[in-house]
């Protein structure tokens, strides 16, 4: 089993920014893959961006590329999303999700998630 806890979201004006922090614990996930996706009401839910640590390739989201990137410190088990420019759209719940194979919709483990607001 492997848990997941996010932390980090919050109320921002629009063009400010959020980081993001999932913690991990439960077993050795130094080769998992880890991903952040967004769920907004009445859509369907979005693989904002994720990591494959296995192999070091890092995708994003069209919606989010050059404002979001993720990370990973390996000492503390935890994945982090940095969220610059924030526009209204970004709103959502922020959810951390882990897998011990691939970067897929369909991730093995999940947090609960973290709400992120972008209004002025």
């Amino acid at each position: 089993q492997v848990d997941l806890v996010e932390s980090g979201g919050g109320l921002v004006q629009p063009g400010g920014s959020l980081r993001l922090s999932c913690a991990a614990s439960g077993r050795p996930l130094n080769n998992y893959a880890f991903a952040w996706f967004r769920q907004v009401a009445g859509k369907e839910r979005e693989r904002v961006s994720c990591l494959a640590t296995s192999d070091g390739t890092i995708t994003y989201a069209h919606s989010v590329q050059g404002r979001f990137t993720i990370s990973k410190d390996n000492s503390k088990n935890t994945v982090y999303l940095q969220m610059t420019n924030l526009k209204p759209e970004d709103t959502g719940v922020y959810v951390c999700a882990t897998d011990p194979w691939f970067c897929q919709d369909d991730m093995k483990y999940w947090g609960k998630g973290v709400p992120v607001t972008v209004s002025s």
